[in-house]
């Protein structure tokens, strides 16, 4: 056999060995990749809900109202049930002074964090007086005649404390605007703007138990007397 059959035979092996060559662009490959890449994380696909569920307003029946002072606070009642008196914590949250938006009316609002279950609300009155409570530059106390944070609406002595004096001032402040706002009301019923019907009953026996009750000066009057005998207490 000749040389050169030999080294064609030997030239046939190599190509069938040889594997396949790579393209003659390799990045197109690669950008063909990463198309296909870029497609799978675009893709979202919609599924249409099986149940759809309206949309569903909730009234917080401040809607006519301005915010004009929002401050964090800590709120106390005086429990004159116990035996000793004492000043029981209320809650901790948002207080707020609201002026409706038509008619000379400012009422304080105050919710607990978290459950924003209310724990003030009642209207401000011009007779109304901050005293500050044991001297504190951070805590005030005033006197209430209808207090609707419960069930029942009923008087209550209420204390509140801020974080700093700066914020104590502020609140004294605009408290007083407010009294000076709510001047312009003559109406003396506080159930107005409640919208009601608990309200109303509540002003039915108000009206009805009105010779039993004292009236506004004179509760200011035992206000500042009880405050000044629990100066030894803190709130």
């Amino acid at each position: 056999m000749a040389d050169g059959d030999v080294i064609k035979k030997d030239d046939e092996k190599n190509e069938k060995a040889t594997p396949p060559s790579a393209p003659a662009n390799p990045e197109e490959d690669g950008e063909t990749t990463k198309t296909k890449e870029n497609n799978e994380d675009e893709y979202d696909p919609y599924y249409a809900p099986i149940v759809e569920l309206p949309e569903i307003h909730v009234y917080t029946n401040e809607e006519m109202e301005e915010v004009i002072l929002k401050l964090r606070a800590k709120l106390y009642r005086y429990d004159s049930s116990c035996e000793p008196p004492e000043w029981k914590e209320r809650g901790t949250g948002e207080v707020k002074l609201l002026r409706h938006m038509q008619k000379p009316i400012v009422r304080l609002v105050m919710r607990r964090d978290k459950t924003l279950k209310v724990c003030a609300n009642h209207f401000i009155r011009p007779w109304m007086k901050l005293s500050p409570n044991c001297g504190s530059d951070r805590a005030w106390v005033w006197s209430v005649n209808v207090d609707y944070a419960d069930e029942e609406p009923k008087p209550e002595l209420l204390a509140i404390k801020f974080a700093n004096a700066a914020d104590a001032t502020k609140w004294f402040e605009t408290f007083e605007m407010a009294k000076e706002i709510v001047k312009g009301d003559d109406t003396e019923n506080e159930n107005d703007e409640s919208g009601s019907s608990d309200e109303d009953e509540a002003e039915e026996k108000e009206s009805e138990d009105k010779t039993k009750k004292p009236s506004a000066e004179k509760a200011d009057d035992e206000t500042s007397t009880l405050t000044e005998n629990l100066q030894s207490m803190k709130v």
